[in-house]
């Protein structure tokens, strides 16, 4: 019998008529799953300048966590339909670079599996090892693709998904002056949390001031917020995480910044509230009832809205060179980070 047919895959075409002339796509790479084939594309938005600053949203990383595609397709029908009548989104794209992946693994998508057709997940696959103990299995392993959390095999290239998502940051964010980017996942706990890197080390990231700069504005602006900011290592360690991977790329040009971001919708609030969805394996990363959907896509994507203009605005958050110890000591103490 058939698959019926998954709308984030059928809507993509859509978009990308509706955007027109504004929005651009190019495909990256095809993945096979099963009989079916499908491309892995980028679209972009605004400004080509390389020296304007960016952002990057990016989605269905895990094919099980179909809210996250869903939510940066609601972002980018906004957008689409905002440009219609919106001057100020027009002036703002003058000067910003946006650049969207909703569905980086559409054959894990199709397939309904958290890994790629290849039993690779995708964020344990980049050449990273953890410099300090990880959770057995959750942290990544190396023993099986039948298992959760395969790494792939050691010294064998990413998974096709993997790198088409690398070129897409290296093309499109590393040579600027300024990008931020946003994964959007769920599945983990009760609460939405924004992470940030490391998740191979417990040692603070190198701009770790600009990130706590990023989050009192976000809480100064939205000051009713129900996200916890914190950096994934709180939470776990795991070796190949791709955002890591990216992230130090990024420090050999020192005079450039990026900051790559995760959204972890916590799922477990749904599960919670339809405890039904425990018996579907969908259900327990997505929401399964139509209005709390609909909740979720209207809170999120506001949160990405933010994320585009605090990219286009870097200049009048980000703090000066006299008041970054000051902002670097204020960070270390707010998420009680031990420097050694």
């Amino acid at each position: 019998m058939p698959r019926p047919p998954l709308p984030e895959i059928d809507e993509l075409p859509r978009l990308l008529e509706e955007g027109q002339p504004h929005l651009q796509a190019r495909t990256l790479c095809e993945v096979q799953a099963g009989d079916q084939c499908f491309p892995v594309q980028v679209f972009t938005l605004g400004t080509a300048d390389p020296q304007a600053p960016a952002v990057g949203f990016f989605g269905g990383v895990h094919g099980l966590e179909r809210i996250g595609a869903e939510v940066v397709m609601a972002y980018l029908t906004s957008l689409i339909q905002r440009l219609r009548w919106d001057r100020l989104l027009h002036q703002q794209l003058e000067g910003l670079r946006m650049v969207f992946m909703p569905l980086v693994n559409p054959g894990g998508l199709w397939l309904g599996t958290r890994a790629n057709p290849q039993g690779i997940d995708l964020m344990r696959n980049a050449p990273v090892d953890a410099t300090e103990p990880v959770p057995w299995l959750i942290g990544g392993q190396r023993i099986s693709p039948a298992m959760p959390w395969y790494r792939g095999r050691e010294g064998h290239a990413m998974a096709p998904e993997a790198q088409a998502l690398t070129q897409v940051v290296q093309q499109e964010l590393l040579g600027r002056p300024f990008s931020l980017a946003l994964d959007c996942h769920s599945g983990f706990g009760s609460l939405d949390r924004i992470w940030f890197p490391y998740a191979h080390t417990r040692r603070p990231l190198e701009h770790l001031a600009q990130v706590h700069a990023l989050h009192r504005v976000f809480a100064q602006t939205h000051a009713h917020h129900r996200y916890v900011f914190e950096p994934q290592s709180l939470q776990y360690l795991a070796h190949g995480d791709l955002w890591d991977h990216l992230y130090l790329q990024s420090l050999h040009a020192p005079e450039r910044m990026f900051l790559p971001l995760t959204l972890e919708m916590g799922s477990w609030l749904w599960v919670r509230k339809n405890p039904r969805q425990l018996f579907s394996r969908h259900g327990i990363f997505n929401p399964l009832i139509e209005h709390r959907r609909q909740r979720v896509l209207r809170r999120h994507v506001a949160l990405l809205d933010f994320m585009a203009r605090a990219a286009c605005s870097h200049l009048n958050w980000l703090p000066s060179a006299q008041h970054l110890p000051a902002e670097h000591a204020a960070a270390l103490a707010h998420w009680q980070i031990q420097t050694r």
